[in-house]
């Protein structure tokens, strides 16, 4: 196992993040700090895990019973591994670090892998590090994303990118909302940060979804400013 994984486990009996470790009676700003923790330290270990099986998220479900982790990925079986082996590692780790008990890890599948801003963000890390060029690569994920469905997607790359002076390279293509609460609920950003021998570059990647009623691609209310225009009744 890689050696960070060492580390969260010498963590365990120093730190305790978990929000069921806590079995007295805590105030109400202490839990969401704790949960916030929890989280966030959770998602960093399996971002550095599963980086190569395209991992896309982690969603928390607590309940009396257990604790349900969902890891969205697009390769969801290398993240389960052979008969089950790696989530079963992934399992017993989570439980040392954090003392929880009764833990349940779940591998879901990301229907829409061009939809997702950290997808595209790993895809584009390993374009770079495998020697492509930055417009190139840009581009391809930039055309993958709006053949997706996407309404509109933005890649941002930072860094010394052929000189020794850094400057960043924007592309875009569509619509891009910025501001106001469409910008919350329509986009989804994901910054990522490639170690080549010159440098870092950073890699900003914004996709703008598409208003979707049922909510699998898109989100389910519409943007403010969209006009429905009805066809005159006839009487």
């Amino acid at each position: 196992a890689p050696s960070y994984i060492f580390n969260y486990l010498k963590m365990a009996t120093q730190v305790d993040a978990a929000p069921q470790a806590v079995k007295a009676q805590i105030s109400k700003a202490k839990k969401f700090v704790r949960d916030g923790v929890f989280r966030a330290e959770l998602n960093e270990l399996l971002t550095r895990e599963l980086a190569e099986d395209g991992y896309s998220g982690v969603e928390v479900r607590l309940s009396p019973v257990r604790t349900e982790i969902i890891i969205r990925a697009t390769r969801t079986q290398n993240v389960l591994g052979e008969q089950g082996r790696r989530i079963r590692e992934l399992t017993s780790v989570i439980q040392k670090r954090f003392k929880i008990d009764n833990v349940q890890l779940f591998a879901e599948e990301v229907s829409a892998r061009g939809l997702c801003a950290i997808a595209q963000a790993e895809s584009l890390r390993y374009k770079l590090l495998g020697g492509l060029a930055v417009r190139r690569a840009c581009y391809g994920v930039l055309r993958y994303v709006m053949e997706s469905g996407a309404k509109g997607c933005e890649v941002i790359i930072s860094g010394k990118l052929r000189a020794q002076r850094a400057k960043s390279m924007k592309f875009k293509d569509g619509y891009m909302v910025s501001s106001g609460n469409s910008s919350r609920t329509y986009i989804d950003s994901a910054v990522r940060h490639v170690l080549l021998r010159q440098g870092v570059l950073g890699i900003k990647v914004k996709i703008m979804k598409d208003w979707d009623p049922t909510g699998r691609r898109g989100p389910k209310t519409p943007l403010p400013d969209m006009v429905k225009v009805l066809d005159p009744k006839e009487y």
